[in-house]
């Protein structure tokens, strides 16, 4: 029977989060959008404004039978910087903070137990905050499959180009 979940992870810029996660077998959809503010149905260029308390995200539906959570989190985790609050590269403001937002339980227990790893086994002061998901907003039509459509794009080559070879490089048994 498959199992099915859904997950937000925020991790600076979602053109690059959604990129990372689309090339994973197991992960069914990931969808750029905002989540973590106060405003309803945001705009990118609210959000990008920095006042909506909202983060770049990406909706993550993914099948338990295919991917552990625990994987995913490996992922998020080695594919951005979890130690440097409200800045990834150049992008810097609380709209590119590194959070997790679970929809179960269990999802907020294994982040929990995977960020006290981080910490004490490998010594990184993770500053990736958990929150239980209130509303995700997908983002506007044009940011869907941002990568794909614009890989010849300076930012797609300077920016998302080295993320992916550094999914390649570490995490070639959960690629596609």
């Amino acid at each position: 029977m498959e199992k099915n979940e859904k997950i937000v992870f925020a991790g600076g810029c979602f053109w690059c989060t959604e990129a990372i996660f689309l090339g994973l077998r197991g992960v069914l959809s990931a969808r750029p959008g905002y989540a973590g503010g106060n405003v309803k149905n945001p705009t990118y260029e609210q959000v990008s404004g920095g006042k909506t308390g909202h983060a770049e995200s990406v909706e993550i539906e993914y099948n338990l039978n295919e991917i552990d959570f625990s994987d995913l989190l490996a992922v998020f985790f080695g594919t951005h910087d979890p130690t440097t609050r409200n800045r990834q590269g150049n992008d810097v403001g609380t709209q590119y903070r590194s959070v997790i937002f679970y929809t179960s339980p269990e999802q907020k227990k294994t982040a929990e137990e995977s960020i006290a790893s981080l910490m004490e086994k490998d010594g990184i002061n993770v500053v990736t905050e958990i929150e239980k998901l209130d509303e995700f907003y997908p983002a506007e039509d044009y940011h869907e499959k941002y990568y794909e459509k614009n890989q010849s794009a300076p930012y797609c080559q300077i920016i998302i180009d080295p993320k992916l070879k550094k999914l390649r490089e570490n995490f070639q048994n959960f690629l596609k």
